[in-house]
């Protein structure tokens, strides 16, 4: 299991140390990665996503499905994890959803399209997340 990080950076400075520019873009500027690019679109590997910051554990994989959108779909995350934002940007309004631990931007939540039980969409950028297999 990744181990969360002792201590969070506080600076943009510290956090381009510890990302990769594509990572610090999505991460820390709420950037998107290009739909179906990233690592873990297509992936059925059972683990736990973790927040690529910070190493808080975010989705577990059971409820990871295909959503046909381009991006990693979750319709749930681990209670208390993520938490929600009112997005504004692009001319509409969204549900930005951070990690709880360190702020970091993961994507955005959308409800209502009845592609689960839940009827919930976390769609979130491969970049935002790292993916700790189940041993076995």
């Amino acid at each position: 299991m990744t181990e969360p990080l002792v201590d969070l950076p506080t600076t943009d400075a510290e956090w381009r140390v510890r990302l990769s520019p594509d990572e610090f873009r999505v991460l820390r500027r709420a950037g998107t990665e290009a739909p179906w690019s990233g690592e873990y679109v297509s992936t059925k590997t059972a683990g736990v996503y973790n927040c690529r910051a910070c190493g808080a554990q975010l989705f577990e994989s059971t409820s990871k499905f295909d959503s046909h959108c381009g991006w990693p779909s979750f319709d749930d995350a681990i209670p208390g994890t993520v938490k929600e934002i009112e997005d504004r940007s692009m001319g509409m309004s969204r549900t930005e959803i951070r990690c709880a631990r360190c702020d970091s931007h993961l994507g955005h939540v959308f409800r209502g399209e009845r592609m689960t039980d839940k009827n919930t969409r976390h769609c979130v950028n491969s970049l935002s997340i790292k993916l700790d297999p189940a041993a076995g």
